[in-house]
């Protein structure tokens, strides 16, 4: 594997041109994408990427790029990627920009990757935030957008060839386990925070809806700017709704200074629900400590959760126990992520038999709900929608003297009973 890297260039694109999507089979030939088709004068498989070397961002987009990284550098010590349409395998070349958590930055770059560089496979970068910008440019050029962790709903409303979600399901249907869970509960009064972005935005529809099916109406519904860190007044706010459980949807930026805020407000609640603390669970350890986080609730995620019986790849502990001995640090979500990733585009390379664009999507699509990796059941919908995953709902509950994430819903996932109100 080869990388080579780019901060942000001086050149800025004025606009983006917003081209509709057509349906897959109706779709035109790529435009900037290579027409490779089998030729044997292919020397790399060329992956053009983002990511936030700072900014909000960076955190998450980082341990998401070294995923992604090290699958590359995986493939490439047994000999690269077989790619069915030239026969044998083919190393991998990373193409890499730093978008520093910029959406006007990102937009350029996704175009310069498209249109200069002319890459094989395109990648997003963390987040709907940063994905979202990516997917208009990828639709104008008819290129074919891997989507690791941008879930947001709106990506997903109609059929198109052009994006996959690999790693996370669509966001809209992250909270029906939390729905069930508060329900199955009886917990009635449901006080719901969340940031004013798409990703945030169909968790806390989807939440809303679910429970106003089944006759709950939140007791508190707000929304809050994404770059909101400081929820000490909002926490009062809350509290004088007398809430049973608070459902806080945000980034980890929003996260982890909602439960600093929330421990040193006074206030205490029956149940505290965030997102992040199960992608990114030692960053939380360390910005919130055990105290901070003991008893809250959260999406657990791989390696919280461990897919070990899979069909292609290794399982989450060997990948573990490698991405530990060659990198010298401890894995999150967020890495298996980008790491998964590079599977999926793995396996497409290895299924298609040309390509161009439209013959890797059809070749996800083949197999789709037959794939199972360290990340669970691969699946996706006509829309790119990621389907086949679904989030349980796990409480981190004391262990010697610190916490760990137990599994407490749904019955058949379940690791262990929740502690319901927390002391």
């Amino acid at each position: 594997m080869s990388v080579r890297s780019w901060k942000r260039p001086t050149a800025v694109v004025a606009s983006v041109l917003l081209a509709g999507s057509a349906a897959l089979s109706a779709a035109a030939p790529a435009t900037y994408a290579r027409a490779h088709e089998a030729s044997a004068a292919l020397k790399a498989i060329t992956i053009g990427t983002l990511y936030a070397g700072s900014g909000s961002f960076a955190t998450s987009s980082l341990a998401q790029y070294s995923g992604l990284k090290f699958w590359a550098s995986s493939v490439d010590k047994t000999g690269g990627v077989y790619v069915r349409a030239v026969g044998h395998k083919l190393p991998v070349h990373l193409v890499a920009y730093n978008d520093e958590s910029s959406t006007s930055t990102a937009t350029t770059l996704y175009d310069q990757l498209i249109t200069e560089n002319h890459v094989d496979i395109l990648v997003a970068d963390f987040g709907s935030v940063l994905t979202s910008v990516g997917i208009p440019v990828a639709a104008e050029h008819k290129m074919l957008l891997f989507d690791v962790t941008g879930t947001g709903a709106s990506f997903f409303k109609t059929p198109s060839p052009y994006i996959v979600l690999t790693s996370l399901p669509s966001s809209a249907i992250w909270p029906d386990s939390l729905a069930r869970f508060l329900i199955s509960h009886k917990i009635h009064r449901v006080a719901i925070l969340y940031d004013a972005n798409d990703f945030d935005q169909s968790q806390a529809a989807t939440l809303t809806a679910d429970l106003k099916a089944a006759h709950i109406q939140p007791v508190y519904d707000n929304a809050v700017p994404t770059t909101t860190n400081n929820y000490t007044v909002l926490i009062h706010n809350i509290a004088a709704t007398q809430p049973d459980a608070v459902c806080e949807f945000g980034y980890d930026t929003n996260d982890i200074p909602f439960l600093q805020n929330l421990a040193a407000s006074g206030e205490h609640f029956p149940m505290v629900f965030t997102v992040f603390p199960g992608q990114e669970y030692a960053l939380f350890l360390k910005n919130v400590g055990s105290q901070g986080i003991e008893y809250t609730y959260t999406y657990p995620t791989p390696p919280l959760v461990a897919y070990n019986h899979v069909n292609f790849g290794p399982g989450i502990s060997s990948f573990l126990a490698a991405y530990r001995k060659a990198e010298g640090q401890q894995a999150d979500f967020l890495t298996v992520a980008g790491y998964n990733a590079g599977l999926v585009i793995q396996k497409a390379l290895a299924t298609a038999p040309s390509l161009s664009q439209l013959a890797l999507r059809r070749a996800v699509q083949s197999f789709s709900g037959h794939l199972f990796t360290l990340d669970g059941r691969f699946a996706v919908n006509a829309s790119g929608a990621q389907v086949g995953e679904t989030l349980p709902v796990a409480q981190f509950q004391p262990y010697h003297g610190s916490v760990r994430p137990v599994v407490v819903f749904p019955a058949d996932v379940a690791t262990g009973k929740a502690v319901y109100p927390a002391p």
